[in-house]
């Protein structure tokens, strides 16, 4: 449970990805700011006039309507919360694992957030109930296959919202032996809590399914990794060139700015830092060598590429994090406006009050999340892709400046790092299946009316298996690049260099003679991971 930060204040407090990862991962608390309370309360009571008319009310989608290719079934007024719940129930239809409880935690973040926008018209209390699973730790079951992101995500968010009516199961509890928090049914640990299920009321039910929250959970968390790992990119390639002598001279800055992408720029900048007061660099500055490898000398071009297509895709998501992804929308009459009767209702509105309007739209589309993420993809591929070549130069006696083959003092008798660097080839091979673009693909369905489709889910699901991909790539670099400074020894390399093979020495020590090697990648995965790593370094340098 995270502590030392505030409470989150929904509908107040900017969502940005690392305060997403906040209520995901470390448990922060949430609140409902008093502002966003007002908002959902004057949407909610554009809905409470229709269903005051009972069956005089003209046909509102969602409202007194089925659903889909069923909007034009009219439901009769005594029947309108068995439509909510039924829709609830019928749409919560996914298969295969259950999402990450972080990944839950993200989604019920998000949904809350879309409808405190207040034009969805669900009540106060729905969203306030949704607070309340997050600072209980009250986590819905959600198969992880069954979206194909159209009417946002359907079957994820209906799993979410079948717990919320006392319906389904969820995780809940300290966790078991094996990491994983217990498995009960909702109605079980509401009781537990001391929750009451919610009993919906018109509009909830849809207005609880309609969205884009599951991709953008998973999206927004693999996002946030992914940036994460271009850092780390630029301190694994700092110390592959180190330990394979190579030359900082193409990172010069007026090498940059004539070609100004920021992110070439950046990783540039961050790599002259890096190498900064480098002994190992200083060395064989006379050398004979003219140009390293394209995976040493491009780095800036090739990180730089990666930084800046996972820079749009985060803007894309920031914006999605804080739309509402609803429909029909509902916008209520300006409270500085004078007030119309209350029987004034205003049919060609879809029987809105005056003043008031209800759009069916279609902001539950994901196809701006589905690109994004399919760009954010292939940007965090080509990362492990050019640390993987670095990780060849430096196990091959031909490229590696007088290292021993595969880093071992005693090749032959020692095999080293040869299969570690299979591994990473494994991976990368793995990453190009992967990149290919869900969001090209759609299937038709609901008899039509849904026929085109964004596969959201899909690209953000690849998106975060490439980037856990990415992230064991450059723990085995890690290994590799800090073996080779190793070697080098009694050169010391730059201070900041330094600082982060000490802290993967704390965990890992050289590889003097052969041994399991999986124990070592574990542990170094472990430490990229750990904040302390880029906060060691960053003790020494400035990155950006």
């Amino acid at each position: 449970m995270h502590t030392a930060m505030p409470p989150f204040r929904i509908g107040e407090d900017a969502l940005t990805l690392p305060a997403l990862c906040s209520v995901a991962r470390e448990r922060r608390r949430v609140v409902l700011a008093a502002a966003a309370q007002e908002r959902i309360a004057r949407a909610r009571a554009v809905i409470d006039e229709i269903v005051l008319r009972g069956d005089a009310a003209p046909s509102v989608y969602g409202v007194n309507t089925g659903f889909g290719f069923l909007a034009d079934v009219r439901i009769s007024a005594r029947e309108i919360a068995t439509l909510q719940r039924n829709l609830i129930r019928s749409h919560a239809v996914g298969v295969g694992p259950a999402l990450s409880v972080e990944v839950v935690r993200a989604m019920l973040l998000l949904r809350a957030v879309t409808l405190s926008q207040g034009y969805s018209g669900v009540r106060p209390l729905v969203v306030e109930r949704i607070c309340d699973f997050l600072n209980h730790g009250v986590h819905p079951v959600v198969p992880s296959r069954g979206s194909v992101g159209a009417s946002g995500d359907l079957a994820p968010l209906a799993h979410l919202a079948l717990a919320l009516i006392g319906e389904g199961e969820v995780q809940h509890g300290p966790p078991t032996a094996g990491g994983v928090e217990p498995t009960l049914p909702a109605a079980d640990v509401l009781l537990r809590v001391g929750l009451a299920p919610i009993e919906l009321s018109a509009r909830e039910g849809l207005a609880l399914v309609n969205g884009t929250q599951c991709m953008t959970a998973i999206g927004g968390l693999s996002l946030h990794d992914a940036l994460d790992a271009c850092l780390l990119a630029d301190v694994m390639g700092a110390l592959s060139l180190e330990a394979l002598l190579g030359t900082p001279r193409a990172f010069d800055p007026r090498v940059q700015s004539v070609r100004p992408h920021p992110g070439q720029a950046q990783s540039a900048a961050n790599l002259r830092r890096l190498l900064a007061g480098s002994a190992i660099v200083a060395s064989h500055k006379d050398c004979t060598k003219v140009q390293d490898a394209y995976s040493l000398r491009c780095m800036p071009q090739v990180h730089g590429a990666s930084r800046d297509a996972l820079g749009y895709a985060r803007d894309v998501l920031l914006r999605e994090m804080a739309s509402a992804t609803d429909n029909p929308l509902i916008f209520p009459p300006d409270p500085s406006a004078a007030v119309a009767p209350a029987s004034d209702v205003n049919d060609a509105n879809g029987g809105a009050p005056s003043q008031a309007e209800i759009i069916s739209g279609g902001n539950f589309h994901g196809q701006p999340v589905a690109l994004a993420l399919d760009f954010a993809a292939i940007a965090a591929a080509e990362l492990a892709s050019i640390a993987e070549r670095r990780i060849e130069q430096l196990m091959n006696p031909h490229t590696s400046s007088g290292l021993p083959a595969f880093l071992t003092p005693s090749s032959g008798l020692n095999s080293g790092f040869m299969m570690a660097h299979v591994t990473a080839a494994a991976l990368v091979s793995d990453n190009k299946i992967l990149a290919h673009p869900a969001s090209v693909d759609s299937i038709p369905t609901s008899a039509g009316r849904e026929d085109h489709v964004s596969m959201g889910v899909h690209a953000a699901d690849k998106l975060g298996r490439i980037v856990d991909n990415l992230r064991n790539v450059l723990a085995i670099e890690l290994l590799c690049a800090a073996q080779g400074i190793h070697l080098r020894r009694p050169i010391e390399p730059s201070p900041a260099l330094k600082a982060a093979c000490e802290v993967l020495r704390r965990r890992v020590p050289p590889l003097d003679e052969d041994r399991p090697l999986y124990r070592d990648i574990q542990a170094a995965r472990a430490v990229i991971d750990d904040p302390e790593f880029l906060a060691a370094v960053r003790r020494q340098v400035e990155l950006v």
